[in-house]
């Protein structure tokens, strides 16, 4: 015996699935704390991309803070090994990063 549809149309069902993925994303990053993105493709280019830079500067200093209680709370013997020193390398080629970020501003 066939299973009853629950659907009315493919569409329905589609519509269905892509709204089932969007709240598994939405749901991941609320349970990661990072912010909501916004719907970009309504806002006019400047603004639009103004807003993009500024996600990925508050991402970026996300992975830097994570990055830096990591590094704190290693011991003494790690930091200094090679493997340490290779990670405050990214964490300083980060900061490097995050600075121009922030001279480039999109003013």
């Amino acid at each position: 015996m066939p299973q009853p549809r629950i659907h009315p149309s493919h569409a329905a069902r589609q519509a269905a699935y892509r709204a089932r993925q969007r709240q598994a994303r939405e749901a991941e990053m609320a349970a990661r704390g990072l912010p909501r993105l916004p719907a970009m493709s309504a806002i006019p280019g400047t603004a639009r991309w103004r807003s993009a830079v500024c996600q990925a500067q508050m991402l970026l200093e996300t992975v830097r803070t994570e990055m830096e209680d990591y590094h704190a709370g290693r011991s003494d013997a790690w930091q200094g090994s090679e493997r340490g020193e290779a990670f405050a390398d990214r964490l300083q080629a980060l900061d490097d990063l995050l600075g121009e970020l922030e001279e480039f501003g999109m003013g």
